[in-house]
């Protein structure tokens, strides 16, 4: 009997059951080197845009959020399932790198998302349509589709916006996982979100365009990082001010005239 005892509580501290706990808490998934892991967000990134360039035309689906705004939104929103399963262990890190608990508090969150679904129906229902048309001088190249933005172009841009809004927070995460100070993780985030804005040379769109949207990612990739590790509802707030970006670039274009479109270098 003594002996069954005694193997039952070998068993036990061997098992864990009667050890000290570890009082080193887990750092967040590791799995792979940071280099593969960023890698593998990038790699994520460029499919998706090989994706949507070159797949999506195959399918008979035009590229052209105001007329393929159905089958743009499906297909971000396989991306964002693809980008949430691969790195969920990040993703569930979350709290242990951020200055506020997600959710912490349901109500304010929960006004937070009210709030801003509200204003983005908004813009797209009712200011949009009341906006100035567009004029784009001749001489110019085609006329760029973004100013033209309906109100259906918000549906798959906001689901655009949500994927590469996770594929900033997972980059931040897997940084904070590796304890970089937060300059050094806004400056991999800046190069990173910038640089995938390079190709953009890839489509249709004035030089100027690609300018313009290059620095600005560089930009908002310096401060995402603070606003997601140190601020309470940071993610609402890179969400907001990415779709507001959008926003704010037809706003200026439908009521300035085209310069404001191509503001970095000019035309």
């Amino acid at each position: 009997m003594a002996a069954t005892e005694q193997h039952k509580a070998g068993a036990a501290i061997v098992h864990g059951a009667g050890a000290d706990p570890d009082p080193t808490p887990a750092r967040g998934p590791m799995r792979f080197h940071l280099t593969t892991e960023l890698a593998i967000v990038f790699s994520i990134w460029v499919l998706s845009d090989m994706g949507y360039y070159l797949g999506l035309p195959l399918l008979g689906i035009s590229t052209e959020y105001n007329k393929g705004s159905v089958g743009i939104t499906l297909f971000y929103l396989f991306w964002v399932g693809v980008i949430v399963v691969l790195f969920w262990p990040a993703y569930a890190s979350w709290p242990r790198y951020a200055a506020w608990p997600t959710f912490r508090n349901r109500l304010s969150s929960l006004a937070i998302w009210i709030a801003g679904f509200a204003a983005m129906v908004y813009f797209a229902g009712w200011v949009l349509p009341g906006l100035p048309p567009f004029y784009w001088p001749e001489g110019w190249g085609e006329v760029p589709a973004l100013p033209l933005a309906t109100p259906m172009y918000f549906l798959p841009k906001s689901i655009e916006i949500l994927f590469l809004q996770l594929e900033v927070v997972v980059v931040v995460l897997l940084l904070a996982a590796r304890n970089l100070p937060l300059w050094k993780i806004s400056l991999w985030c800046a190069v990173m979100f910038g640089g995938a804005h390079v190709l953009l040379l890839f489509s249709n769109v004035p030089l100027g365009y690609v300018n313009r949207f290059t620095v600005s990612a560089f930009l908002f990739g310096l401060v995402f990082p603070y606003f997601i590790l140190r601020m309470s509802s940071g993610f609402a707030i890179t969400y907001a001010i990415h779709w507001g970006y959008y926003a704010l670039t037809i706003l200026l274009a439908r009521e300035l005239g085209p310069k404001t479109y191509l503001s970095v270098w000019g035309h």
